[in-house]
């Protein structure tokens, strides 16, 4: 190591104590130091901007929480980019499941009596067409086929009825049919 990597990395080295002591201002500094290199090597992963400055916000966020176990065994940057790479992943994994989990609950619930959607229907052109949904039927349909929760959780999270939550649930299928369906 030269003169200048040196002093780079005792520089770097006295950062992470003060991270580790909680500074605030320190922890920016960081934060500036990485935020280009892991913004990229997130957005490479799950290929959406919006989505990799969330994760990447929230690895920052992981990394200063848990920057007690970094042991200075790798550098800095690598221990810091494995947080953002397994975030990253655990993300991909995760959309995976509920695109498989929509593709399910779509076509079990959207697949029935005479209000069927046509075969070419993609799982993608359902989540387009929950999205251009007004706000009441985009929200029911999510937590129900996205987040999993039942009539009564959405009654008590949105503080209506459990009969309000089912009827604007048929209602919010209904027009999703009929919107992937085109029909007028």
């Amino acid at each position: 190591m030269n003169k200048e990597e040196k002093e780079k990395y005792f520089k770097h080295e006295k950062l992470i104590e003060r991270c580790r002591r909680g500074d605030r201002r320190a922890q920016f500094e960081i934060y500036k130091l990485y935020y280009k290199a892991m913004f990229n090597s997130c957005l490479r992963i799950v290929n959406d901007s919006v989505e990799a400055e969330d994760l990447m916000q929230e690895s920052f966020l992981k990394a200063f929480n848990k920057i007690e176990t970094y042991k200075g065994e790798v550098a800095f940057g690598a221990w810091l980019k494995k947080i953002v790479v397994n975030n990253a992943l655990d993300y991909v994994k995760k959309r995976k499941l509920q695109l498989i989990e929509l593709n399910e609950a779509v076509t079990s619930n959207l697949y029935e009596d005479d209000n069927q959607i046509s075969d070419d229907v993609s799982v993608e052109s359902i989540k387009e067409k929950i999205k251009e949904l007004p706000d009441g039927y985009r929200v029911i349909l999510s937590l129900y086929l996205f987040e999993g929760y039942d009539h009564e959780e959405i009654a008590s999270i949105l503080n209506i009825s459990n009969s309000t939550s089912r009827s604007q649930y048929l209602r919010a299928k209904q027009r999703l049919i009929k919107e992937l369906n085109n029909k007028e």
